[in-house]
């Protein structure tokens, strides 16, 4: 069970760092990866 959670909270932080990055680029660098359209 520890292992499923702990292999949860690794996921949860990868997305979050996903997410950090394309802000980033989206609202700081005005250089979106991912179009507004998908």
């Amino acid at each position: 069970m520890s292992e499923d959670l702990e292999a949860v909270r690794r996921r949860i932080e990868e997305l979050r760092e996903q997410i950090n990055y394309h802000n980033y680029r989206y609202y700081v660098l005005d250089d979106p990866e991912i179009p507004d359209a998908e």
